[in-house]
Formats: C-alpha cells, sequence, structure tokens
C-alpha cells in the first residue's frame, strides 16, 4: 500500500493513494475491480433465479 503525507499547518494527514485511485475511477484501482467482479456474479446468480425459461 503506497501512502503519502499531506502536512497542512499543525495538521497532517496520511493518504491512500489506491483509495485515492479508486475515489477518482483509475483503471489501477484493485479494489473496485474486487466490487464490480462481485456484482456482476451476484447479478448473474439472481439472473439464473429469476429465468423464466426454467
Amino acid at each position: 500500500m503506497k501512502t503519502r503525507l499531506v502536512i497542512d499547518g499543525n495538521a497532517v494527514y496520511e493518504i491512500d493513494e489506491e483509495c485515492e485511485a479508486c475515489r477518482y475511477g483509475e483503471a489501477s484501482c484493485t479494489e473496485k475491480k474486487k466490487q464490480i467482479e462481485k456484482m456482476e456474479k451476484s447479478e448473474l446468480q439472481k439472473g439464473k433465479k429469476t429465468d423464466p425459461e426454467r
């Protein structure tokens, strides 16, 4: 996990660069890819359950 520090006066913020990539929709976001795969998988399972041909 890559992080960087941002110092603003007396405040210090630790920025998770992977999380930031997800927030801005970059392709390098692994967590977002996992969530999308999980959603697609659950949608496919729902589609099989509600298939009117069966």
